[in-house]
């Protein structure tokens, strides 16, 4: 029992999605078991932290999650992820694979868009030099568009008459469009409600007196609330990542633009969080997804009581890279940050089902549902 959302991570080739994933996915044997009947090959397991309430009724050493695992009462809840491939320019018209592509989006309920602040790859993924990552973030939406969109304005003729004809409730003849892309009647209902309470078309929800502008004006922010999406500015450690992560928070600072707004972007590097995970795992450092550092032998600390490895010197000076232009510089890897933002970005809230908080001699706070 956990979460019946899907998490979409969508990027172009070289951008690191592949990294990011395996950021976010990497799970130790602890937590191998998870709440979902099957995992298809495009689909894996993220985690996201919360604080748990066994902290504050005093039950932490019976907290036993059926799903994911809580230490010392941060517990980590499994999310489904899913691996959307074929992100290129002109994804809409098939290019490439672009019809799975579009396919895959249908069954996300948010989008995280990886994309290269570096700026060493073009479109396609091609290394170059000096290539502005905010083509990246707009041509997604644009893809986006131009796919619903183009549905719809090819057939928005027959569709009005129809809905004339049948004088049916304009939210129940968009849904019947719309419901193709995995969409509920609600998302539809508060897209036309955002529509209506901000003027955005004249003649409102009167679908027989909107014109091809009004239609698009309501698929974007149809779009808004069906495709949510949190930018994970990735290769942050990179020499240009610098200054064109300055010109994208400019862009999007105090104004939602390409679907994307200033606090659904983040500053992670996945690289960095893969290789510090591959370091705890050997013992080489103490490091939790999420800390702001780490310690290592050259700390003198134990790990569970067993001394650390002892680092040789390229491991010594990668370490202390990512120390100083990741961890010291930006506070984490972002990369656990990044789960967080999209799962809050759809308003779930943590819930427990319990019978009664006095848990006697019973394990604690089982379930987490989203």
């Amino acid at each position: 029992m956990s979460s019946s959302f899907v998490i979409a991570c969508v990027g172009k080739p070289s951008a690191g999605k592949s990294s990011f994933l395996n950021a976010v996915t990497d799970a130790t044997a602890k937590v191998g078991n998870f709440p979902f009947t099957t995992i298809e090959p495009n689909q894996g397991i993220g985690y996201y932290p919360l604080d748990c309430p066994c902290v504050k009724h005093g039950v932490t050493s019976k907290c036993k999650p059926r799903h994911g695992w809580c230490t010392n009462g941060r517990r980590f809840v499994p999310v489904r992820m899913l691996d959307v491939a074929g992100l290129v320019p002109g994804a809409s018209e098939g290019r490439g694979l672009g019809n799975k592509f579009l396919d895959d989006l249908r069954h996300a309920d948010v989008l995280i868009h990886v994309v290269d602040a570096s700026g060493t790859t073009d479109d396609n993924g091609r290394e170059t030099k000096g290539y502005d990552p905010v083509n990246d973030i707009q041509w997604l939406r644009g893809e986006i568009d131009a796919w619903v969109y183009g549905n719809l304005e090819r057939r928005w003729p027959g569709i009005v008459r129809r809905h004339t004809a049948t004088k049916a409730p304009s939210v129940d003849t968009l849904h019947a469009q719309l419901g193709g892309y995995g969409t509920t009647r609600d998302i539809v209902q508060r897209a036309m409600d955002t529509v209506v309470r901000t003027s955005l078309i004249a003649s409102k929800d009167e679908l027989a007196q909107w014109t091809l502008d009004d239609l698009h004006v309501f698929v974007n922010v149809f779009l808004d609330h069906r495709f949510p999406t949190i930018v994970a500015l990735n290769k942050i450690d990179m020499p240009d990542s610098g200054k064109n992560i300055a010109s994208i928070i400019k862009r999007y600072h105090k104004a939602s633009r390409d679907g994307i707004s200033e606090e659904n972007i983040v500053l992670t590097s996945a690289l960095a969080e893969c290789f510090l995970r591959r370091m705890v795992k050997q013992n080489y450092i103490q490091y939790m997804t999420g800390d702001d550092d780490f310690v290592s032998n050259d700390d003198g600390v134990r790990n569970n009581g067993v001394e650390l490895k002892e680092l040789d010197e390229k491991t010594r000076r990668r370490l202390g890279n990512i120390r100083d232009l990741v961890l010291f510089r930006y506070g984490s890897t972002g990369v656990q940050d990044v789960i967080v933002r999209a799962v809050e970005v759809l308003g779930f809230v943590p819930v427990y089902p319990v019978k009664s908080l006095n848990f006697g001699a019973a394990e604690a706070f089982r379930d987490c549902v989203l």
